[in-house]
């Protein structure tokens, strides 16, 4: 069966990945309001198409500070790639390499950090961190990343404490014996991992705005700021100094009830006014769904399941499928819209609908 369109690879992933590996995937935190919220809110949106524009000539490119990549979709941060497929990380980086694009690595792989690099020297990466509550072990963390050749660092803002994910519960989740978060490998053997493969309580909860400070005294990386719904946030975030934002609500995954990414951006964009690149995960399954990211002012949009979907299906190969339709269906939508390049995409391209 040819593969056209993402949900084709959800399909595929839903029928052939264990059946709580599949839900761990899938879930939301509580009744997972927020999580289908994320795609509905794109049917919301409508285009202003514009006509007779001489579409002979386009370019997806954009850049994510200051690097060029070859259309403004990324990888998100997600956990465990093993589960989906042997390489695991490795291949999510080769495919990312493949397609020229940026790929941000999670604390909470199943490869190590050097190990993601070697398979893709010549990636663009950035790395995405949770602070644990001892600090020396984040902080080696850190080293580690920047020596690896990372690009940024992403710090995940929204989970002082990890989202109540009734599937997840149900099923007792657990990582197979034979995988392990390979950023902290030997250094919790006389613990219990019994959460997400690491001990409970891992995360520090303390976590708050002076934690930028600490992090930009380690490493002369980017710090990019992951998980923002909100101006006065986003504000916060922008007087921390900090290079980037991305609008997420991790997926659906952490607090049910709060807004959809794509809902959440505006206000942000307009309170940043330029003065950080603001970007967005969540939600994101077509190309038009990336053309309307961009239109309400993201500079780059990541999936994070989707790419999933394409590691179940054929590894490498099958995230460069996913990530190549992207591309496609986001050229299409762009000259359908009468846009020649990123710089082209604006407001006026959009209106919500009155539905």
């Amino acid at each position: 069966m040819p593969m056209i369109c993402l949900s084709d690879f959800e399909a595929y992933a839903k029928k052939h990945l264990p059946k709580m590996t599949w839900e761990f995937f899938a879930a939301g935190a509580d009744e997972c309001c927020t999580r289908d919220d994320n795609l509905l809110a794109y049917k919301r949106i409508r285009f202003r198409p514009r006509m007779l524009q001489d579409m002979s000539v386009m370019d997806t490119r954009t850049m994510l500070l200051g690097t060029e990549i070859s259309f403004p979709v990324g990888i998100a941060p997600t956990s465990f790639h093993r589960l989906a497929w042997p390489d695991g990380e490795k291949s999510t980086a080769r495919a990312a390499e493949a397609m020229n694009t940026c790929y941000i690595t999670s604390t909470y792989s199943t490869c190590t950090v050097e190990e993601i690099a070697a398979a893709a020297p010549n990636g663009f990466r950035w790395f995405q961190l949770y602070i644990h509550r001892n600090r020396a072990l984040s902080e080696g963390l850190v080293r580690r990343v920047e020596a690896a050749g990372f690009q940024g660092l992403v710090l995940t803002a929204d989970l002082p404490y990890t989202g109540k994910r009734r599937a997840d519960i149900r099923n007792n989740f657990q990582l197979p014996p034979h995988m392990a978060v390979k950023s902290f490998e030997g250094v919790f053997e006389e613990e219990s991992c019994s959460e997400y493969g690491l001990p409970p309580n891992f995360i520090d909860p303390s976590i708050s705005w002076n934690d930028i400070y600490w992090l930009q005294s380690l490493t002369r990386l980017p710090i990019i700021v992951k998980g923002i719904l909100t101006k006065e946030d986003a504000d916060l975030a922008v007087r921390h100094g900090v290079q980037g934002i991305i609008v997420s609500n991790h997926g659906g995954r952490q607090l049910d009830g709060g807004p959809a990414t794509i809902d959440a951006l505006i206000e942000i964009v307009d309170t940043v006014q330029d003065r950080v690149e603001v970007y967005l995960d969540g939600g994101i399954r077509t190309g038009s769904d990336v053309l309307k990211a961009l239109a309400l002012g993201a500079k780059c949009v990541f999936i994070g399941r989707p790419a999933l979907w394409g590691l179940t299906y054929k590894g490498e190969e099958g995230l460069r499928e996913v990530l190549q339709i992207l591309h496609d269906e986001f050229r299409l939508s762009m000259a359908l819209a009468g846009c020649h390049n990123v710089s082209e995409i604006g407001r006026n391209l959009v209106q919500f609908s009155k539905l």
